[in-house]
């Protein structure tokens, strides 16, 4: 199939482009830039020119597509609910261009959208539509797709990882760094749900063939790991103080990241596991937090 694939040179959907040209597709990748394009170029896809900022430019990525992956996203966590609005409308486009087809989309989201409220992980089998974290959009989104009778499913993601990278913990170390310490909230029993990166782009590319419209996949490997243990890790990484902090110093302490802090999101994928087969096999989150590069993150 000729797959259009967004977020192509990302660091996400730079994983998955290998998957899926192995397993026989052509893929067109979406990039911004002039060097992203030669990158795609020589991973052997077709580079095609938009921003998530440009909808119909998307959408005319779709327009020749037999199946299409949304993995973009604008990761800046400080403009946190304007960025997921923008990809409520970028999802609204690419539904207008498969609508009337039976050709799939498989958008993503976080794992927290499956968390009932009801102090068990967040599961496949759950969409809350009234949960409070503003990714909800996404997801708000594919609902509307669904009733189209749109083929969209649905990839949650934890804190993906590899030694450079780590979903959210990527800017909490560097708020560590400015802070002169790594702080937890409380007693820091808060977990986040974590997967290596490439597991994660196995897991796309097996969903993706599948193809079952509304299905929800969790790619997680660890369901939950303390927020305690991970500032442990910075802080041996960085050299510095590890430090607990009361809820009320929070906002104070973390600024924009405060929303994140004292998260408890433990996640599971025992559905996904079972109808896919998908097994991970990659460094759990604290082994790639330990061989990080700490010295090249105090100079970026």
């Amino acid at each position: 199939m000729r797959v259009f694939l967004t977020g192509a040179t990302g660091f996400i959907g730079s994983k998955i482009l290998p998957e899926l040209l192995a397993a026989g597709h052509a893929v067109t990748g979406m990039t911004r830039s002039d060097k992203g394009a030669r990158t795609l170029v020589a991973a052997g896809a077709t580079p095609h020119r938009a921003t998530l900022e440009d909808p119909a430019g998307i959408m005319a990525g779709a327009e020749s597509a037999d199946a299409v992956i949304h993995t973009a996203f604008d990761h800046d966590f400080a403009n946190f609910v304007a960025n997921c609005e923008k990809d409520r409308r970028v999802i609204a486009a690419l539904g207008l261009v498969l609508k009337g087809s039976n050709r799939p989309l498989m958008i993503t989201s976080g794992t927290g959208m499956g968390d009932a409220e009801d102090g068990k992980p967040a599961s496949e089998d759950v969409f809350n539509p009234h949960h409070g974290n503003p990714r909800i959009a996404s997801e708000l989104a594919v609902q509307t797709l669904l009733d189209d009778g749109v083929n969209v499913s649905v990839m949650r993601l934890p804190q993906v990882h590899d030694t450079v990278r780590q979903g959210l913990i990527s800017p909490y170390i560097q708020i560590a760094i400015q802070k002169g310490s790594v702080a937890w909230v409380g007693d820091g029993a808060n977990r986040w749900p974590a997967a290596h990166v490439l597991d994660v782009a196995r897991l796309y590319a097996l969903a993706f063939d599948r193809g079952e419209p509304g299905a929800r996949y969790h790619a997680v490997a660890e369901e939950g790991v303390s927020a305690l243990r991970i500032a442990e890790v910075v802080s041996a990484g960085l050299d510095l103080p590890a430090v607990s902090i009361s809820p009320e110093e929070t906002a104070e302490h973390f600024g924009w990241f405060a929303a994140f802090a004292s998260l408890d999101m433990p996640a599971s994928s025992a559905l996904t596991r079972a109808k896919l087969g998908w097994e991970p096999t990659g460094p759990d989150l604290l082994t790639d937090l330990q061989n990080m590069d700490y010295a090249a993150l105090r100079v970026s």
